[in-house]
């Protein structure tokens, strides 16, 4: 897995950036479009959640509607990446068939490649949300750095769901529906649009076992609040997340033997 992943960093980084390009190919905005989504985003769930729906997250009397939006779009940035990994990996092999029968390129970068996406548009999205928070607090908990090492552990499982539900989906084509489902109910099971500790005690203990819950208040504990993330937890959530990588990979490699026989 490591050694296909460093062989092939140019050709996936080539991909990557084909297909960033190629999303916004045509617009007149172009690439500024990556910019101004998730900043509308932003301004459409301040206005719902603060004005129609009068949530509060429960930080301080004196906390704001912006700062309501910025703790909610840090949520939605991590569960956004990994939905869109999920909701795009049944159908990567079905689209590029003409991949599958060269045999010399390495189908297993796919998810890599749709990974790499996924993260520009996490990324950007995230400068929106710094920009933002420090235009409002005037200032930035230096603990932010340490929000990329909140997602590698999130990065491995993901990759490893990526390439289990692709090699997967082509197989059984059902799988892409099930996928869109699954995301939409992990978004509402994710702590996203509240804190987890509102909840009465027996809920919380259920949604502690998803994965993602902790990576979305660890985020938010280094981006917004200034606290140092559960380095044990963390250290747990990593090798995890390795195995599932590993588990996924393995998987790929075996089914892909199958792939031309049924495309």
């Amino acid at each position: 897995m490591v050694a296909s992943f460093f062989c092939n960093r140019s050709l996936i980084t080539t991909l990557v950036k084909r297909e960033i390009v190629g999303r916004y190919r045509g617009s007149v905005l172009g690439i500024a479009w990556s910019f101004f989504n998730p900043l509308l985003m932003l301004v459409i769930y301040t206005f719902v959640f603060t004005v129609a729906f009068k949530a509060r997250w429960g930080t301080g009397d004196e906390e704001s509607k912006a700062e309501f939006a910025i703790i909610l779009f840090a949520g939605l940035i991590v569960h956004g990446l990994f939905a869109e990994c999920i909701n795009r990996a049944p159908g990567l092999i079905l689209s590029n068939v003409n991949y599958v029968k060269k045999v010399v390129f390495p189908l297993e970068i796919l998810p890599w490649v749709a990974f790499g996406s996924a993260l520009f548009n996490a990324t950007i999205s995230l400068v929106v949300l710094l920009l933002v928070q420090l235009l409002i607090s005037q200032q930035m908990p230096w603990t932010a750095v340490l929000f990329p090492l909140i997602l590698i552990p999130l990065a491995f499982a993901t990759m490893g769901f990526a390439w289990f539900l692709s090699a997967f989906g082509v197989y059984v084509r059902d799988i892409g529906q099930i996928t869109g489902v699954f995301t939409t109910v992990l978004l509402f099971v994710s702590g996203v649009f509240y804190p987890i500790n509102a909840l009465p005690a027996p809920y919380q203990g259920w949604l502690q076992l998803n994965p993602l819950v902790f990576i979305i208040e660890e985020g938010r504990n280094t981006l917004i609040f200034g606290q140092l993330p559960d380095m044990r937890q963390w250290a747990i959530m990593l090798v995890a997340g390795m195995l599932i990588a590993g588990a996924g990979f393995a998987c790929f490699q075996k089914m892909r033997k199958g792939f031309a026989d049924v495309l």
